[in-house]
């Protein structure tokens, strides 16, 4: 029986490279490094996600960001590169319903609070939530992370 830990230990791709000393990723080298082209709209929407506060976002939320920062850039757009994003590591695809998903920029192994009523996606600190009696994975194959959504609403006391 397998018991996996929530950790916030980022991996390589958590770690981003800086510019000389401003404190902001290198979103060219960080694209560089995933394999993908730093082409100017994957340049301008890795500017808004990765300004070095880990998030969590929906295509339609960073959509409206690139709208209100002159960044112009269709909603087609935002979902291909985020998709191309999640593919290359950058980003952790965080299925909340069937239609919806939220993009994350912590890319190390942790899981959620679901906030129904707002809408919001909320890390689960360390250590809250244990993992365990994982079935054992097909012939062939191995699990490579669990992602565990709790949904929660404010009480109506």
């Amino acid at each position: 029986m397998d018991t996996i830990r929530s950790g916030s230990s980022a991996g390589a791709e958590g770690q981003a490279a800086h510019s000389r000393g401003t404190g902001q990723p290198d979103i060219t080298e960080r694209l560089r490094s995933a394999g993908l082209r730093p082409t100017r709209q994957r340049l301008s929407l890795g500017a808004l996600l990765f300004d070095g506060n880990d998030r969590h976002v929906t295509a339609e939320m960073l959509h409206e960001q690139a709208v209100r920062e002159s960044v112009p850039v269709s909603l087609a757009t935002v979902y291909n590169t985020l998709h191309q994003f999640t593919q290359a590591g950058l980003l952790r695809e965080v299925a909340v319903d069937g239609a919806k998903s939220y993009f994350d920029t912590n890319t190390s192994d942790h899981h959620h609070f679901y906030v129904e009523d707002e809408q919001r996606l909320v890390d689960i600190e360390d250590g809250g939530l244990v993992v365990s009696g994982l079935p054992r994975a097909p012939e062939g194959m191995e699990i490579t992370h669990i992602d565990v959504v709790v949904r929660v609403r404010r009480s109506k006391r």
